[in-house]
């Protein structure tokens, strides 16, 4: 199956086009390489180093004497898309190419209209290229669980059965993000809904937990496939920023009360996970949402972890509660079902010593690539 990743540069799409490569899928990245000028902009780098993708690409085909097309392009630009789709015919599309921080997204009025132009836009010119063009091909998108927030009851996989004076019908799960980020996935799911609705597009709609780990079977095998890993207060997430600051001997920052849950899950089963949505596409007109992640966790939770597992390889840890940057509930429910994808076959990899281990390890290993200036969160919701 030729499948086309769209952000294949990135910290997910870079695992995923190696791995649907080594299992024999004909891969194409498309990709405007604008999250290394996001590095530039915030003058902080990727606690790994990540050399020029058309380097990456190279050692990769020398490793395995398989190729990745490389299309270097912004989807927001539709003759572009439009002319890269022609010529590489996908049966799938992977869409990781949005801007994917919820701080990048609050810091000011520009980066929020940034962040909803490149990610709605996009996205709408995907699915215009599709309906002109490639109206078969399944779009797999990843969403987020935050575009649930956190409401005090059961969270479904993109739908909920509800009675009303009387009557009965299944309507889209309410939304209620808490960023500019989150509310362009909120976005990008109504307009995907509708284009399966009226046009009888076919697309999968990833809704992704957090995302932990760095290290793949494919991204390990060489220092030059190694993935990304942000541990600064903008693009930095929970689990693989707390790794870095033990590392280096900084306090963890757990952002108010620490109660925040959400949930997780290892890179190797996101790259697993879209295997299994490309193996088995929605049908025609079906607009499909699964709940991606394996396990639920509160911020507290993922420090005392941090702080064990830590301790355990000589590393002095401490857990330090900061005043909240954002304006979410530190404390609250949380259950959500995620059953979709374990009954397509996933087989989690669950958060073991052993996991918390190899990424302490990994930090340990590059900590002298730390600028702990970018530690600490610069962003806040309350501007």
């Amino acid at each position: 199956m030729k499948v086309l990743v769209i952000g294949g540069d990135g910290y997910c799409g870079w695992a995923t086009a190696l791995y649907l490569n080594k299992r024999g899928y004909e891969v194409g990245i498309l990709d405007n390489l604008v999250r290394r000028h996001w590095d530039n902009e915030l003058c902080v780098d990727t606690l790994t180093p990540i050399a020029p993708i058309q380097q990456r690409l190279k050692r990769w085909h020398e490793l395995t004497s398989k190729n990745i097309d490389l299309f270097i392009g912004d989807i927001t630009n539709y003759e572009f898309l439009s002319k890269t789709l022609q010529k590489f015919e996908p049966e799938a599309i992977v869409h990781f190419g949005e801007q994917r921080s919820a701080p990048f997204s609050m810091i000011d009025r520009e980066h929020a209209v940034m962040t909803q132009v490149n990610n709605v836009v996009g996205t709408l010119n995907i699915l215009y290229a599709m309906k002109e063009d490639f109206p078969d091909c399944h779009l797999v998108k990843l969403g987020t669980m935050g575009e649930y927030g956190t409401p005090n009851i059961d969270i479904e996989e993109g739908y909920i059965t509800i009675e009303h004076n009387g009557r009965k019908d299944t309507l889209p799960y309410p939304k209620q993000p808490g960023s500019m980020y989150h509310l362009s996935k909120v976005h990008d799911s109504h307009n995907i809904h509708f284009a399966c609705r009226i046009w009888g597009l076919r697309a999968t709609d990833l809704n992704q937990g957090v995302v932990y780990g760095v290290l793949t079977d494919e991204t390990a095998m060489d220092e030059l496939l190694v993935n990304r890993l942000d541990y600064d207060g903008v693009f930095g997430t929970a689990l693989n920023r707390f790794c870095v600051q033990a590392a280096v001997g900084h306090p963890l920052t757990v952002y108010g009360k620490g109660g925040q849950t959400r949930g997780f899950l290892d890179i190797r089963d996101t790259v697993r996970c879209i295997e299994l949505a490309i193996a088995t596409p929605a049908a025609p007109g079906e607009f499909r949402v699964f709940n991606q992640f394996t396990e639920l966790f509160s911020v507290g939770d993922l420090a005392s972890m941090v702080e064990k597992a830590g301790s355990e390889i000589g590393l002095q840890v401490q857990v330090k509660h900061l005043e909240n940057p954002r304006i979410e509930k530190e404390e609250h429910y949380f259950n959500a079902k995620n059953t979709n994808l374990l009954d397509l076959g996933l087989e989690p990899h669950y958060l073991s010593n052993s996991l918390l281990d190899s990424l302490l390890n990994v930090a340990v290993k590059y900590k002298t690539r730390v600028d702990e200036s970018q530690i600490m969160p610069k962003v806040t919701w309350k501007r």
